[in-house]
C-alpha cells in the first residue's frame, strides 16, 4: 500500500494508511518489523524511547544482565546473523545486548520504518473499514489494518504510592528508566527498595559505588550464583558450527531453557541424593538448580529440599545470623522469579551495607531527606526503586484500546487478563499481542517465544492474504476454554502459592490471575495445532 494521506479529526491532512502498526521497537517489534516487512507489507513502528531494544535500553541500572546464556538469548532466524556476532561473557551486560539490538536493526536495515520518541497513546478499531486508528502522543495519526503490540511484559514501571514521596529533595531513580550518563554515588547515603532480580543484579555494584547501602527489603528472594566468564571461543566456535543443535535444548525444555533438566524425580531420591544433584548444579552456576528434579515445580517435598539447600548456602556465605535469616525466603523455589546473581549475598557482608527488613515494619512515609520505616529515620542522598512492573499487562492497559462496540481493552480484563494464546483477544479484531499474557512469554527464554509469536502471526497474515480473508478474531469460546487452561496447568503446581507479579500480586487492586503458559513445547504444540485446524478458535472473515 501508499501513504494514502487522509483527513485527520482536525481537518489536518496527517494520516496515513499502512498494513500494519507495531507498538514498541524492543526485540519483539524489531523482529516483527523483519518478518512482516519481508511479506510485502508496509509497516509502521511506533516506539517510546529515543532508541530501540526494547527492555535494554531502559534497564540501564548498574548490574543489568540476562541470566539465560548468550549464545542462546539471541535471534535463530537468520544463519548469517548468528555467524557474525560473537558474545564477549557466558551471560551479556546490558550494554553489550543493546549493541546487539543496534546490530541487528542495521544489519537489516531496519530503522527506516521505526519511528522513535513516539508513544502508541490509543488504538480504536473502526468496525465499518475494518482498521485500526492509532493515535500517538505526538498528535499523529494512522490507519492499519492489523496492530501488533510489542509493548514487552516488563515495560509498565511500578513505583508505590508512598507517602511523602513529592517532597523528597534527593534523587530518586527506578531501575527500569535509569539515566544514561549513569548516576554518581560515591560517598552518597543510597538506599534501594526492592529484592527481586533486578536489586539483586544491582546491589553488588550499587555497594562498591555507594558511601553507604541501605536495603529495604520486604520479601527476600531465591538466587543462585551466575559464575559468570568471559566467553570460552572454543566454545562458542562449536556452538556456532552446529547452531540449531545447540539451541534445541533451550526450546524442547518446560520452560524453552536449557536448565539441563532432569528426568528423575526428587521423591525418589534420598535427602543425600537430592543435595548432590543440588550443589553439582549449584557449581555448575546458573538457574540449573530449578531443573534438578522433574517433580520440583509440583512435589512440596523436593521443592522444600531445594528450598533449605539454598537457604543452607546463604547462611554459609552471609556471616551475620540474623542478617542470613533476613535474607532466607520462607516461600517455595520458583514461585517467584528466581535468579541468578554475582556476589549477592557476599554483600551483605561489608560493612558499609545494611539490610533493613519491612515485611512486618513498612516504609511509613518518604520525607524531604530520606525515609521513615519501623520507627526509624535513615537519612538518604539517593533512592533506587527496584519496585518492579505492572507486569504482562500494564503496558497494554496504558494504551487506550478500544475495539468491536467500543469496548476498551481495561473494561474487558477488568477481573483479570483474558486472551487466546496470548495472540488475540475477543472482540479485538486483528490485534496481535507478543508474548501476550496466556503465553508461556515471562516463563521461556524470551527471544525464541518472541520468534514463535511473529511467526505465527506472520503466517497467519499470509493465510489470510492468500484466500482474501480481511479479519481474524478469537471466539469468545476459545479465549475462554484457553483461560481456563491456562490457570488449570498453573494450579497442578507451586506457582500460584505465593504473591509474584505472576499472579499481579505487587500491583495494589490488580486481580489475582495467573499470567503466564506453563510449558512452552506443549503450547508451540497448540499453536501448530490451531494451525493444522485451520485458525481453530479464531473466526475469520472477508
Amino acid at each position: 500500500m501508499t501513504d494514502t494521506q487522509k483527513i485527520g479529526r482536525n481537518g489536518d491532512r496527517t494520516a496515513r494508511e499502512v498494513d500494519v502498526v507495531v507498538a514498541g521497537a524492543g526485540f519483539g517489534g524489531l523482529y516483527a518489523l523483519y518478518r512482516l516487512r519481508g511479506l510485502g507489507l508496509e509497516v509502521q513502528v511506533y516506539e517510546a524511547g529515543s532508541d530501540i531494544g526494547g527492555t535494554w535500553y531502559w534497564n540501564r541500572y548498574p548490574g543489568a544482565r540476562c541470566d539465560v546464556e548468550s549464545l542462546a538469548y539471541s535471534y535463530a532466524f537468520s544463519r548469517e546473523l548468528e555467524e557474525d556476532w560473537d558474545w564477549s561473557e557466558r551471560y551479556a551486560s546490558q550494554p553489550e545486548i543493546l549493541e546487539y539490538a543496534h546490530h541487528v536493526a542495521e544489519r537489516f536495515d531496519l530503522r527506516r520504518d521505526i519511528q522513535l520518541e513516539t508513544r502508541v497513546v490509543s488504538a480504536v478499531y473502526d468496525e465499518a473499514r475494518g482498521r485500526w486508528t492509532v493515535r500517538t502522543d505526538r498528535g499523529e495519526e494512522v490507519s492499519a489494518q492489523f496492530c501488533v503490540m510489542a509493548t514487552g511484559c516488563l515495560s509498565a514501571r511500578n513505583i508505590p504510592d508512598f507517602p511523602g514521596l513529592d517532597r523528597y529533595s534527593g534523587r530518586c531513580f527506578h531501575t527500569g528508566d535509569w539515566p544514561e550518563e549513569g548516576v554518581e554515588l560515591e560517598g552518597r547515603r543510597v538506599g534501594i527498595i526492592g529484592s527481586g532480580s533486578t536489586a539483586i543484579q544491582a546491589i553488588p555494584i550499587l555497594a562498591e559505588q555507594a558511601g553507604e547501602l541501605f536495603v529495604f527489603q520486604r520479601t527476600p528472594n531465591f538466587s543462585m550464583p551466575a559464575r559468570n566468564t568471559p566467553m570460552d571461543p572454543d566454545y562458542q566456535k562449536r556452538a556456532k558450527a552446529s547452531y540449531p543443535a545447540f539451541r534445541e535444548p533451550f526450546v524442547s525444555g518446560m520452560f524453552g531453557l536449557d536448565f539441563h533438566p532432569n528426568d528423575r524425580l526428587g521423591a525418589s531420591a534420598s535427602p543425600e541424593e537430592r543435595n548432590e544433584v543440588f550443589e553439582e548444579r549449584w557449581r555448575a552456576g546458573g538457574l540449573g538448580v530449578v531443573g534438578a528434579f522433574a517433580d520440583l515445580f509440583v512435589d512440596e517435598e523436593v521443592n522444600e529440599a531445594a528450598a533449605e539447600f539454598i537457604r543452607g548456602k546463604i547462611r554459609e556465605t552471609v556471616h551475620d545470623p540474623e542478617v542470613a535469616e533476613l535474607l532466607c525466603p520462607d516461600t517455595p523455589v520458583g514461585c517467584k522469579r528466581p535468579c541468578a546473581d554475582t556476589n549477592y549475598f557476599e554483600t551483605y557482608n561489608r560493612p558499609n551495607v545494611t539490610l533493613v527488613d519491612i515485611r512486618n515494619a513498612p516504609v511509613e512515609e518518604i520525607t524531604e531527606t530520606g525515609l521513615r520505616t519501623g520507627g526509624r529515620h535513615y537519612e538518604l542522598d539517593c533512592i533506587v526503586f527496584a519496585t518492579g512492573f505492572a507486569a504482562m499487562t500494564g503496558a497494554l492497559l496504558r494504551i487506550d484500546i478500544r475495539g468491536r462496540d467500543g469496548v476498551k481493552l481495561a473494561e474487558k480484563w477488568a477481573e483479570g487478563p483474558k486472551t487466546y494464546l496470548g495472540l488475540g483477544v475477543e472482540g479485538f479484531p486483528n490485534l496481535f499481542t507478543i508474548t501476550g499474557p496466556g503465553s508461556p512469554s515471562v516463563l521461556a527464554n524470551m527471544i525464541p517465544g518472541i520468534e514463535q509469536h511473529v511467526n505465527w502471526i506472520a503466517d497467519c497474515m499470509v493465510y489470510m492474504r492468500e484466500r482474501g480473508l480481511r479479519r481474524i478474531e478469537a471466539t469468545p469460546e476459545a479465549e475462554a476454554a484457553w483461560v481456563e487452561h491456562v490457570n488449570q496447568i498453573a494450579d497442578r503446581t507451586i506457582y500460584p502459592t505465593c504473591n509474584s507479579w505472576y499472579v499481579g500480586a505487587n500491583i495494589p487492586g490488580k486481580p489475582r490471575v495467573f499470567m503466564p503458559y506453563l510449558g512452552f513445547p506443549r503450547y508451540v504444540a497448540k499453536c501448530e495445532q490451531v494451525v493444522a485446524n485451520g485458525y481453530e478458535g479464531f473466526r475469520l472473515e472477508s
